[in-house]
């Protein structure tokens, strides 16, 4: 048996198999797997009886589940109006100079992925960003590379432990 089939199994041991448990089993395997596939999304379907439409729809509606491969930092850039006005675009430059990437690209290693994303809830502090479930506020450029040198530094290591 596929380990994905192990981890849904799982998942719905725990959430249940009714149409109520779809959206946490989907964001279980997105919190083990960093993304849908295509058969995970299939097996989901399978094991709560649903349609893989109604799986798939889901899925792809909420913007917190990936269903393509991400890197293992997912970079997110909160592209709301407060942010916008706040810099937001300085910041993403920043972070496109600094990886090499453009948004929706994951860098060749696999290690970082960018996005932009609706509000994040932080205007009060923009502009806002996340990586995977960091949360870093009133950005600027400088603190941006700062931060994503503390990610590239412990890559191997594998804490973050950036503020």
């Amino acid at each position: 048996m596929e380990p994905i089939t192990n981890l849904i199994k799982s998942l719905a041991d725990r959430h249940g198999r009714d149409r109520s448990s779809l959206l946490p089993i989907l964001q279980g395997v997105v919190e083990q797997e960093k993304y849908l596939s295509e058969y995970s999304m299939i097996e989901i379907a399978r094991e709560l009886d649903l349609p893989a439409t109604e799986v798939y729809g889901t899925a792809t509606f909420y913007s917190f589940l990936e269903h393509k491969k991400m890197g293992r930092y997912i970079i997110r850039i909160c592209k709301t109006i407060t942010c916008s006005m706040k810099g937001e675009s300085q910041i993403l430059l920043a972070i496109q100079d600094m990886l090499k990437i453009k948004v929706g690209e994951t860098t060749p290693d696999g290690a970082f992925s960018l996005l932009q994303t609706n509000c994040l809830g932080f205007c009060h502090k923009a502009p806002a960003m996340l990586i995977n479930n960091e949360v870093y506020t009133e950005l600027t450029p400088e603190k941006v590379r700062e931060i994503l040198s503390s990610y590239l530094n412990n890559q191997n290591g594998g804490g973050q432990n950036v503020s």
